[in-house]
């Protein structure tokens, strides 16, 4: 029998009923420390006191009155964000799937209405994760995300990951855009690097193309900068950010330069909940303190001692793990255990990593962590490998007698 809740995720058997900082308890008093912030959403941690402060106070005055009216602390966001980075314009949605379907709009209405409606190819790239609708998965492309579920948008044309040569190659008549994300997340913490973006901006420039950056996991200070894309000096036409730009309240963007943007006017787009009053009251915090002076150099700073602790662990436990990769608080563990075994390993130890493609355990904390439990987090870790160790031993011994 079918339970209530549609059972699309295979669910670990645990719930918590509070959370304060990296901190999250059961029922029963259990404390798990969460090295996955909510897959990276939690930018400032379970129950920040600032944002449950803002959060409390709009929800005292106004929850929602819809997009036909004007909404301030939509327009103090939207300021903000046009603020620290290279956009004009923002449009606000409730999640990164609604942020990434205007960003492919977006780009087919520029050529459309410039006279040009044949280009509405997107060339995107092996690995990525766009979100799960029916743009995002032809977008995506993988075969976990679209096998039952044609026939597929069209549109959307994939080349190997990182293979800039291949992207070259697939540009045509057709094309208007190049879509991806500069660190692949649910593709195993996979970077594209600095001089891959900076070749694939000379591409779309040369081309007349759009730039599309889906930035929903990397981007929000998890890199050390605003947003990773900096860290190579380019910018994009278009941007999508979620996740961290709420703190944990559904909140969503699409960023853009006026000139990707200007086609999309009255009735081209919409969204009842997107940008109402309590999301973009915490947006709003959460942008005053990731700009906050210093918060982004302490970001560095944690993601240093992290990724060192991290190269440690792998260099004890060779059976275990293989690699650290990623960038800032964007880090994979690459396991040479079955993934689930390393997950399930880490709950027994109560520390909670995230699962990814390509055999890696996904660590994004929240930004702001302590130094003191980092180190818990990393001696939890230590405790799960020796755990998982002792385990194949077992294993190897009992094959042996038989």
């Amino acid at each position: 029998m079918i339970s209530p809740v549609l059972p699309t995720y295979t669910r670990a058997p645990l719930s918590f009923k509070k959370g304060q900082g990296p901190w999250l308890e059961t029922e029963a008093g259990e404390l798990y420390l969460d090295m996955g912030a909510g897959i990276g959403t939690c930018s400032l941690g379970h129950a920040h006191p600032k944002l449950v402060a803002v959060l409390e106070e709009q929800a005292r005055r106004l929850w929602h009155t819809s997009n036909l009216y004007e909404i301030p602390k939509q327009a103090c966001l939207a300021e903000k964000l046009v603020e620290h980075s290279f956009a004009d314009t923002v449009f606000f949605t409730n999640s990164g799937t609604e942020a990434m379907e205007l960003a492919i709009k977006m780009a087919r209405k520029h050529f459309s209405s410039n006279g040009q409606p044949e280009r509405v190819e997107i060339i995107t790239f092996e690995g990525a994760f766009h979100g799960r609708s029916s743009a995002g998965i032809a977008a995506s492309g993988g075969a976990k995300m679209v096998d039952g579920f044609g026939p597929l948008l069209p549109g959307f044309k994939q080349v190997p990951f990182n293979d800039i040569e291949a992207a070259k190659a697939a540009i045509g008549p057709q094309t208007a855009a190049i879509l991806l994300e500069p660190i692949q997340g649910e593709g195993g913490i996979r970077a594209f690097g600095d001089a891959s973006l900076k070749a694939l901006r000379a591409l779309c420039d040369k081309h007349g193309l759009l730039l599309i950056l889906d930035e929903i996991q990397c981007g929000m200070g998890r890199t050390g900068k605003l947003f990773a894309h900096e860290w190579a000096g380019i910018t994009p036409d278009i941007m999508t950010i979620a996740k961290g730009i709420g703190g944990g309240f559904p909140l969503g963007a699409c960023l853009a330069t006026e000139a990707a943007a200007s086609d999309m006017v009255a009735g081209t787009h919409g969204s009842t909940y997107g940008g109402n009053p309590l999301a973009c009251a915490v947006g709003c915090a959460v942008m005053n303190e990731i700009t906050s002076e210093g918060f982004l150099i302490d970001v560095s700073r944690l993601a240093g001692h992290l990724r060192q602790g991290l190269e440690g662990l792998v260099a004890d436990h060779p059976e275990v793990f293989e690699f650290v990769r990623g960038e800032g608080l964007m880090l994979a563990l690459g396991c040479k255990m079955p993934v689930p075994d390393v997950v399930n390993a880490g709950y027994d130890e109560r520390v909670m990593v995230v699962p990814a493609s390509d055999n890696v355990v996904r660590l994004l904390p929240p930004l702001n962590m302590s130094t003191e439990d980092m180190d818990e987090a990393l001696w939890r870790l230590e405790r799960a490998a020796v755990a998982l160790e002792r385990k194949a031993d077992c294993g190897n011994d009992k094959g042996l007698q038989a």
